[in-house]
Order: C-alpha cells, then structure tokens, then sequence
C-alpha cells in the first residue's frame, strides 16, 4: 500500500473517530505512517527513487493527520465542556415558571365569594397581526370562551384569562386548552400558542438542554421564552 493511500486511511479513521478514545490514538498512526515510509523507501526503484518534494509532501500529510485529530480532540471537550455548563445554568430555572410552546392551561376553583384566578399565557406573532381570536376549550372540546384581542404587534403577546366563560359565569376547576386564529388584512398570520409551567428537573438530551415540567412536557432550553 502506498503511503498516501494509508495517509488517506488514517485521515478518514481520525475523523470517524474523533471522542472516542478506544479508537487508534495519534501516537500509532505515527508509528504506521513511519513503518510504511521506512518500507517505500527500502522498496523503491533505485533508478527512479523518491523525490525530496514527494518525501516532505508525505511527512506534511502526516502532519495534517496528527493535528486534525488534536483539532478534532479539542472541539471534542469544547463541545462537552459546553453541554456541562448549560445543564448547570438551566438548573438555576427549576422551581421557576418558563413560557413556552403549548396550549394547556388549567383553573383552579375559586374560593367562597372571590373571582376565579386570573391565567396568565401568552401569543408569539411573527409580525404584526389586525385581528387575533383566541378560544379557550374544555376537556370535551366544547369552546367555553372566546376572546377577541384585536390588533397585536410583532413578538410575544402577553394575555390573561379571567377563568370565566361567555355569559359570566366561573367556569369548573380543571384542564383547559386554547386555539389562536390571527390574520392581517385578510391574510393568515401563523400564531404560536405559549404557556407557563414550572420546571421540575433538568437534564442533557441528545440535541441539548431539556427542561422537564411539573405538568408532565419536556421541552427544550432553546424554546424558552422567559421565566419568573
């Protein structure tokens, strides 16, 4: 086998390998690099013998090689290293409500005399929208209020429920959930539905940070909107 042929081989070996350190360390491809160059050199025809350039071109590959696993290696423990520090900042967010994508808000049955308790949730525009409705559904799918919010801007519409429904009247205790329509001068405006939940637990997950709420969801640090 010629030397760039195995040059190649290891090249591809280092980066099919990189963070896994049973894998073939940088010290033994130098020593197969070396046997290899010490067994052309012995082998090669006498009356066309390698050229200083070929020699200095192969040990410059081998070079490569050697630093693309040290590159490979270091961004390795960058990237852990990373991983290790979001999961202790997100830690600080449990106990904490977070806003996020969903649609799930509950009431709790007001006390003897007092007002149900106001729900807080939020609408995430993409730009600015004329006319935005928002219905609140109960568990059997029945629209139990409607709310006609108007005209919101671009960004993150904070909005409250009053926990009543269309004639007045405080609605059961219990789990509901709420559908945004929004458009603009006729034309639809993608809405995203937003909700608080507090965070129980944090943990790594294959694509980062991932907050497990108390009412049973996980989703991702990244889809984090804000907290309080």
């Amino acid at each position: 086998m010629a030397v760039n042929d195995a040059l190649s081989s290891l090249a591809g070996a280092g980066s099919s390998q990189s963070g896994n350190t049973s894998g073939i360390s940088g010290s033994d491809n130098e020593q197969r690099f070396l046997k290899l160059l010490v067994t052309q050199l012995n082998n090669q025809d006498p009356l066309n013998p390698m050229q200083n350039a070929e020699l200095t071109s192969q040990l410059a590959q081998m070079s490569t090689v050697t630093g693309i696993e040290k590159l490979n290696a270091t961004l390795s423990g960058l990237v852990n290293q990373s991983g290790t520090s979001q999961v202790l900042q997100a830690a600080s967010l449990v106990g904490y409500n977070v806003l996020s994508p969903g649609n799930q808000i509950a009431t709790s049955a007001p006390k003897d005399g007092e007002e149900p308790v106001p729900v807080p949730f939020a609408v995430q525009l993409p730009g600015t929208a004329g006319d935005v409705q928002v219905k609140i559904v109960d568990g059997s799918g029945r629209t139990v209020r409607t709310l006609e919010l108007g005209s919101l801007p671009e960004g993150v519409n904070a909005v409250t429920w009053d926990g009543k429904a269309d004639d007045g009247s405080a609605v059961p205790a219990g789990n509901y959930s709420f559908t945004v329509v929004a458009s603009n001068d006729g034309a639809s405006v993608s809405a995203t539905a937003l909700t608080f939940a507090q965070v129980a637990a944090v943990k790594q997950g294959a694509n980062g940070v991932v907050l497990e709420l108390a009412n049973g969801r996980s989703v991702s640090l990244d889809d984090v909107r804000m907290y309080l």
